[in-house]
């Protein structure tokens, strides 16, 4: 399996990222589905996944409860986190932060910090206006009739514990994620 080895450095974030790379992931926020594809091959598709309270779109600011629509990759892996596993995006992308600094929603050294990281592949600034800390998750403790009935994210992309955890098989730091 042909694997990249990028070596990151001069950061808080800097690790190495190591993924794939044909596999990816296609997030529908209308359908509610996760797709896992090898270039343009569904491998595999997961129902039923919750996103963020406010739907899915443009991040206006931090705490909208909005998913993000947007290309990302797994910028960083919590296998610690309160909700199971925790895949962390690379939110805001250099396109979010042009149209928040187009917008007003963000200053120009946000702006800059956020084009930087990206520029050395790193995990963008998370404490913008924006926000952050935007991911992929499973339930943790929280109650499966809840995700199955409602989205209830701040702005992540939930999935049972079941899940995330067949899920996590095919991810890894760099791994794009695609959400539409």
């Amino acid at each position: 399996m042909l694997r990249i080895y990028l070596l990151l450095c001069c950061s808080f974030f800097s690790f190495a990222v190591i993924a794939d790379d044909d596999v990816w992931l296609l997030v529908d926020t209308k359908a509610l589905t996760i797709e896992v594809k090898k270039g343009m091959q569904t491998l595999e598709t997961i129902n039923d996944i919750a996103i963020g309270r406010g739907g899915a779109g443009f991040k206006s600011h931090q705490g909208d409860n909005v998913t993000p629509f947007g290309s990302y990759r797994i910028g960083w892996v919590g296998e610690s986190s309160s909700f199971r596993k925790f895949f962390g995006l690379t939110y805001p992308s250099a396109e979010d932060a042009q149209k928040a600094l187009e917008e007003g929603v963000i200053n120009q050294v946000a702006y800059n910090n956020i084009i930087t990281a990206h520029r050395f592949h790193q995990v963008p600034p998370q404490n913008t206006p924006l926000g952050g800390r935007i991911g992929i998750h499973g339930l943790g403790r929280a109650d499966e009739k809840i995700h199955k009935s409602m989205n209830w994210t701040h702005g992540c992309i939930a999935l049972t514990n079941g899940q995330i955890d067949h899920l996590s098989h095919w991810l890894d730091k760099g791994t794009v994620v695609k959400i539409k």
